[in-house]
């Protein structure tokens, strides 16, 4: 009788978790409108290169500033410096650059929504540094430490 008991409430657990596991990970297809806020200055994808700001392929995950052939400023890459983009670090980012890197080059007001910033880490952990498709959760679970 114990054992059932222990078992249902473990499954109970379970239900009850999941989707909150699954809330974790944002929705990539939601993430690509909320990237179009980027695209003044940044790309993503298979034919994806540098312009005004880095190039974001493999982002989540990645070491902070080491795009290759992208000139950083020094506040940024001192910043950066033995950092990896994840989740907490791009929300932070995101949310308000100015506030985290006070002489960034980049010039952008920031996202506020934590639905938006959630989703749009979800669209650019579902490419890989090749800008090939790549599993968003898996992404965002490596470079967290899950």
């Amino acid at each position: 009788m114990r054992v059932k008991s222990i078992l249902a409430g473990a499954a109970v657990a379970t239900l009850v978790c999941l989707p909150a596991l699954a809330q974790t990970v944002g929705d990539p297809a939601a993430g690509k409108k909320v990237f179009s806020k980027c695209m003044a200055c940044h790309r993503i994808g298979p034919n994806a290169k540098n312009l005004v700001g880095p190039e974001l392929n493999g982002i989540v995950g990645e070491e902070v500033a080491a795009v290759e052939g992208y000139p950083f400023s020094k506040d940024f890459a001192a910043w950066g410096q033995g950092k990896t983009w994840n989740t907490q670090l791009l929300t932070e980012w995101v949310r308000s650059p100015k506030d985290v890197v006070p002489k960034t080059k980049m010039v952008f007001a920031g996202i506020k929504k934590d639905e938006d910033i959630t989703n749009l880490i979800a669209y650019l952990a579902s490419f890989d540094e090749d800008g090939k498709e790549a599993d968003p959760a898996a992404r965002i679970a490596a470079a967290d430490g899950k």
